[in-house]
């Protein structure tokens, strides 16, 4: 079984491929590795020692390298250091065979006198054309989009656009959407290859041509672009600046890189560390990351200790109530962060907005009405049966059930104020709605239990 798992996870044969470049065989490692999808060549490039990858950088030519940097998924301090162990002008070879979205992605991640001793080492055109994709803000359509696409004039024909589709097919990302675009380049339509292969040669592309392009402007969040190609199942999409002029175009794999970032970065801010840990960061790394949020939830975490402060008197009068405390917080705590990943789901996917955002916070009223309801009636019976007191299980029982309809509205109302604001809802992480609701549901049991303490 382990060796099945083995061979889905590594297709290919790492040690041989590795002893390949020890002997110092080129013709058979160039044989063998470039038979390999680029994800497995990108594989064995990350996995082997720095002394191995020299020798990978004297077998490949930069335009095979380039490759595999297309398939790669490096963060910050790998791409430096990868990068720092090529040769400069090899590195910068190697940038310039890329697609242009690709560049920036690694470009983005060195420091900026590196990023521009590259960019001086391309050639102009080039360098020109990535230093404007750079210029653009991080996470917006103009970041993460390409200028290597297809477009076409709409006035002329078919026969003269199979020859513009040709002619830049090679250099292109994607072929499969071709643009129509006007004499100022604004975008006026979009034809499918198959639309075009099966159109009359004399054919106008304007006559065939779809007029109803859906389109992002290089302002537009990546969020906003990932949900529309989830909506429309689109291989590429055009950008355009204010005026209509076409930009560049965004494809699906880049999307795919975006939808992954995406659900990380709210999965991180869920369980309330700045980004997830990278599981190859050491310890220290790892504790930055993760020490301002529990710091904060450390000092909101007093306000419950100062809270049980002032039922002093309460705890020892009834020494038991301290024991349903930990079930109480953390039922509470579970049923709000329930309802804080409903939400913050429905608003990343789209799923809530202006106008059923009403009917969502009475819907999670309800769920959380019902639920508060059922567990406390259970508890009640549960005490009742274990401690013998009608009285402590009907106060634990009630508790239980206001703090799990408080933590549910809570749990739903908060992300969206805080989206209101144009803040991410994800930063309503799990660990500080938590921390929240075990101050309500600590000030509802306890007061509880202080309104009704001549009964107990």
């Amino acid at each position: 079984m382990e060796d099945k798992q083995e061979n889905l996870e590594m297709p290919f044969d790492f040690e041989y491929l590795r002893k390949l470049l020890i002997d110092e065989n080129i013709d058979e490692f160039r044989e063998q590795f470039l038979a390999l999808h680029n994800y497995d060549q990108a594989t064995f490039y990350e996995k082997v020692g720095p002394d191995l990858r020299q020798t990978i950088y004297h077998y490949l030519s930069p335009e095979e390298m380039a490759e595999i940097y297309e398939a790669i998924e490096l963060d910050e301090e790998e791409v430096s250091k990868f990068i720092s162990e090529m040769e400069p002008s090899y590195a910068a070879e190697m940038l310039s065979s890329m697609y242009t979205d690709d560049v920036v992605d690694v470009l983005n991640e060195l420091e900026e006198e590196h990023r521009d001793s590259f960019l001086e080492m391309m050639d102009e055109e080039t360098a020109e054309e990535i230093s404007e994709l750079l210029q653009y803000e991080e996470e917006t359509a103009g970041s993460i989009m390409t200028t290597e696409y297809v477009f076409v004039q709409e006035n002329s024909t078919v026969r003269s656009a199979m020859n513009v589709l040709r002619q830049e097919a090679p250099d292109a990302e994607t072929i499969y959407y071709i643009f129509v675009v006007d004499e100022s380049h604004r975008l006026t339509g979009v034809i499918s290859l198959r639309d075009l292969i099966v159109a009359d040669e004399d054919a106008l592309i304007r006559d065939i041509m779809s007029e109803r392009v859906v389109y992002a402007k290089v302002t537009d969040n990546q969020e906003k672009i990932a949900q529309i190609f989830k909506d429309y199942d689109f291989l590429a999409f055009p950008v355009v600046d204010d005026d209509g002029v076409m930009q560049g175009i965004i494809t699906v794999d880049d999307i795919i890189d975006v939808i992954d970032e995406e659900a990380s970065d709210d999965y991180s801010k869920l369980a309330g560390v700045s980004d997830i840990d990278d599981v190859e960061a050491g310890p220290l790394k790892a504790a930055k990351t993760r020490l301002p949020w529990l710091i904060m939830l450390l000092f909101l975490g007093m306000i419950t200790a100062t809270l049980m402060g002032q039922f002093e008197a309460t705890l020892e009068k009834v020494a038991l109530l301290a024991l349903f405390i930990p079930l109480i917080s953390g039922t509470s705590g579970n049923s709000g962060t329930q309802a804080l990943a409903v939400v913050v789901r429905g608003i990343a996917t789209g799923e809530i907005n202006e106008k059923s955002k009403l009917k969502m916070i009475f819907r999670e009223m309800g769920t959380g009405l019902i639920t508060g309801l059922v567990c406390g009636l259970l508890v009640v019976g549960i005490v009742y049966f274990w401690k013998g007191s009608l009285i402590v299980g009907l106060l634990v029982g009630t508790a239980i059930c206001c703090s799990i309809f408080v933590a549910t509205i809570a749990g739903s109302l908060i992300p969206l104020f805080i989206h209101k604001l144009g803040i991410d809802p994800a930063v309503a992480s799990g660990p500080f709605i938590t921390t929240l609701n075990d101050i309500t549901s600590i000030l509802i049991y306890l007061g509880l239990a202080t309104i009704l303490l001549g009964q107990l």
